[in-house]
């Protein structure tokens, strides 16, 4: 074989008759194709939600002048049509243009930020992310109460400590006796029932392996000891967040809903345990009794584990959906990895503590929740700015996902309903929405005119109509995406 026929050269067939070789000519070319476009497929590197990292890579770094790549126009043909700034710059990427000029901006939200609609008391501030230069503040180190935006703090802590990598473990171990079987909870919210259904196999069939009868009889018990404190959110009950547990389903919501708020079991760990026994009987295990609340037996064993999405995607769909549950569990995972109780109170002192080795401005914050539902939250414009400087900075790659969660005006998430007719801002902002009665916050990014990446948030309260205090803060965000008034 010659070095530029690495898979061996296909001998030509010659003098045969009736074509009794053909079908090894076409099984060569097929296997020979399949070789060929397997390497290509490698060498574009891996696949990540279904698209190339190398081909997103490229996607993320093109040329967006608009028109570039359309083939050359005839003379009387139609002009090509601009594409659109990019809504996140890559990593690592820098711009050669002016920052954006302050007195000029100022002058553009003066305005804006008056607006009677945001209420009696409005904070803002806006920063270059490249530069940490605050271009507008009004307010900026002011604490005010942040509804949701505050899990722009909860997940960049989160994040700090675990590393985007990380998964929630949900196990379930088996007694010496192999007679107790108990279901661990970790912790994870999106625990579903699908899972419930491959642990209840893998149990099965450790038993099975044991020796011994899978058919039981078998007790059932769960284990919801990672999490301690109340389980019930100052809130609760309400249908915005479950109960607070290390073991749960499809946060607890008792519909088929995603997100949103939603009815919720008063019982998500024991409901999860009974689906387990419901399982474990349909893989032909038998299971006695009703299951019971209790920790492992000493020595019992892990016969089956679950893991949850990598914490970056849990991250993305928190701030994407502005969702409850999940928030409140990163909290409790900074916790426990801080050596914290995994309560409200550790949760706030584990958060707390890594944004303050983050080197953000917390002096005046409080963080009574992971999720922002506490009226007794407190943040300041200058905070989440800086957090999401953070995550913009190339040097801190595994924050990214606070970024690449938040909501794109008028696409996604809590944003897939505003910034409609038209809006300037449509899909060049990204946001993490805030809502309380009299409380209307937004906290995200955009690019510039001059392609400078700007970190912004207004906190407002004492609105009296969150239809009306919200047009106003998406008019704020939209002027940042303008260019300036000359």
């Amino acid at each position: 074989m010659r070095p530029s026929d690495p898979w061996g050269r296909l001998k030509v067939l010659k003098n045969r008759h009736n074509g009794s070789y053909t079908w090894q000519v076409i099984a060569g070319s097929a296997t020979l194709g399949l070789v060929v476009a397997a390497g290509a497929v490698l060498a574009a590197g891996p696949w990540d939600n279904g698209q190339r990292k190398a081909e997103r890579a490229l996607a993320v770094t093109a040329d967006r002048t608009g028109g570039a790549h359309h083939g050359r126009p005839t003379p009387d043909g139609p002009r090509p049509a601009p594409s659109a700034p990019a809504v996140l710059p890559a990593l690592g990427t820098t711009t050669h243009d002016a920052p954006r000029d302050a007195a000029a901006l100022r002058d553009t939200l003066a305005p804006l930020i008056g607006a009677p609609e945001l209420g009696d008391k409005v904070a803002a501030s806006v920063i270059d992310t490249a530069t940490g230069r605050q271009l507008y503040g009004t307010g900026a180190t002011t604490a005010m109460t942040p509804a949701s935006t505050i899990k722009i703090a909860t997940t960049t802590a989160a994040l700090s400590v675990l590393g985007p990598d990380h998964r929630i473990a949900t196990t379930a171990a088996l007694s010496p006796d192999a007679r107790t079987l108990t279901l661990v909870g970790g912790g994870d919210p999106t625990l579903s029932k699908a899972a419930l259904r491959s642990m209840a196999a893998d149990a099965a069939k450790a038993l099975r392996e044991d020796g011994e009868d899978p058919t039981g009889p078998v007790r059932l018990t769960y284990d919801t000891s990672r999490y301690t404190g109340p389980v019930l959110h100052p809130i609760s009950p309400n249908e915005n967040i479950a109960p607070v547990t290390a073991l749960m389903v499809d946060e607890g919501r008792l519909n088929d809903t995603d997100r949103g708020p939603a009815k919720r079991t008063d019982d998500p760990a024991g409901d999860a345990a009974r689906a387990f026994a419901a399982q474990l009987r349909k893989a032909g295990v038998k299971v006695t009794g009703t299951p019971r609340e209790a920790r492992p037996a000493d020595k019992a064993r892990t016969v089956a584990t679950h893991h949850s999405a990598p914490l970056a995607a849990l991250v993305e769909r928190t701030l994407t959906n502005s969702d409850n549950d999940i928030a409140e569990a990163l909290a409790r995972q900074t916790a426990i990895a801080k050596g914290e109780s995994a309560d409200f109170a550790g949760a706030r002192r584990a958060v707390t503590k890594e944004l303050r080795k983050l080197g953000v401005p917390v002096t005046g914050a409080h963080l009574a929740d992971g999720s922002g539902l506490d009226r007794d939250d407190r943040v300041t414009p200058a905070l989440l700015t800086a957090l999401l400087a953070r995550a913009a900075d190339p040097d801190r790659p595994g924050l990214r996902p606070v970024l690449t969660g938040l909501p794109i005006a008028g696409f996604s998430g809590t944003l897939g309903d505003r910034y409609r007719d038209g809006s300037e801002g449509t899909g060049l902002i990204r946001a993490k929405t805030g809502t309380l009665n009299g409380v209307n916050s937004l906290a995200g990014t955009v690019v510039d005119p001059r392609g400078r990446l700007l970190a912004f948030a207004f906190l407002a309260s004492g609105s009296l109509s969150a239809t009306e205090a919200e047009p106003a803060l998406d008019a704020l965000a939209t002027a940042l995406a303008r260019p300036a008034a000359e």
